[in-house]
């Protein structure tokens, strides 16, 4: 593939030799492992560029919109819990515990096509496509549209991300925000039977505000470790959802990658998001010890 079809036996052979990949599998992993130590992620086959410099065009997409979904997933999550639990036992309950059984059942990309379906096909008032809207010209230095476009007071390219983005990203957020939801009112129900909750209750404080001001502090702990696992899962759900509205981030270009037996921009990927794994774990991890006073002393 990288020499092309009219390559010579020799020239294949020469380039093989200049790749080390003439060498044993142990060999090639050392020199691989030394180039990576270096920041050196190879040139992609079928694109003829640096793999690091791809990443680093895309990885800002897909950041964006994951975050973007996190932070619905997050607060509407917390809304539902909230909620629930204030009227524990009570319809409002019964029917935030059937939608939220219902979103989980379904998985991120088909709700996705839903979404095309309804608001982009047969209502046609939701951008379905791309990143930003192609009357627009804006030129990027940091590929991070969404913050560059509101400091430089480019509000139309700020609005435009913002449209695009809704779609893909609510796909994404529903079944975090759902699993989210679930965990962080059992919590909260479970803490609303502690004795501090009972001794708010006797000194005037209403159930809203035993929830708000003793108990969900509590119940965000196990929250917060289920989301941080489940975030990870939002990353590797772009693959799809980015392939699905066409939008230009990093799973969008691990497919096509994969259909071109792009093995070097593979492993790039691969690796970045092992990376970002690591990162949110640990971040998650520190969370949970700001949370939780006793993993600080201890």
């Amino acid at each position: 593939m990288m020499t092309g079809p009219g390559a010579t036996p020799e020239d294949i052979q020469h380039l093989r030799a200049h790749y080390g990949l003439d060498r044993s599998l142990s060999a090639q992993f050392v020199i691989y492992l030394g180039q990576l130590a270096m920041g050196d992620l190879g040139t992609s086959i079928s694109l003829r560029q640096d793999v690091g410099e791809l990443i680093l065009g895309r990885l800002p997409v897909t950041l964006e919109l994951t975050v973007f979904a996190m932070l619905i997933a997050i607060g509407c999550g917390a809304c539902l819990a909230i909620v629930g639990s204030y009227w524990r036992s009570r319809w409002p309950e019964a029917i935030i515990d059937s939608a939220i059984g219902i979103i989980v059942a379904i998985p991120d990309f088909l709700w996705a096509l839903a979404f095309i379906l309804i608001l982009g096909v047969v209502i046609p008032v939701m951008p379905i496509f791309g990143r930003l809207d192609l009357a627009l010209e804006y030129q990027s230095y940091t590929e991070f549209y969404l913050i560059e476009s509101a400091l430089r007071g480019r509000f139309d390219v700020t609005g435009s991300v913002l449209w695009h983005m809704i779609l893909p990203g609510v796909a994404l957020a529903l079944p975090l925000m759902a699993v989210g939801a679930r965990v962080l009112k059992s919590s909260l129900n479970v803490e609303m039977t502690q004795d501090y909750a009972a001794l708010a209750h006797t000194k005037g404080f209403s159930r809203l505000q035993v929830i708000l001001k003793e108990a969900l502090r509590n119940a965000l702990i196990p929250a917060v470790t289920l989301t941080g696992v489940q975030l990870t899962f939002l990353i590797g759900g772009t693959v799809l959802i980015e392939r699905i509205f066409g939008y230009p981030g990093l799973g969008n270009m691990a497919i096509d990658a994969v259909i071109n037996r792009d093995l070097p921009l593979i492993q790039g990927i691969i690796i970045t998001f092992a990376i970002i794994f690591i990162l949110v774990n640990f971040l998650i991890d520190l969370i949970n010890t700001i949370l939780n006073p006793r993993l600080r002393d201890g």
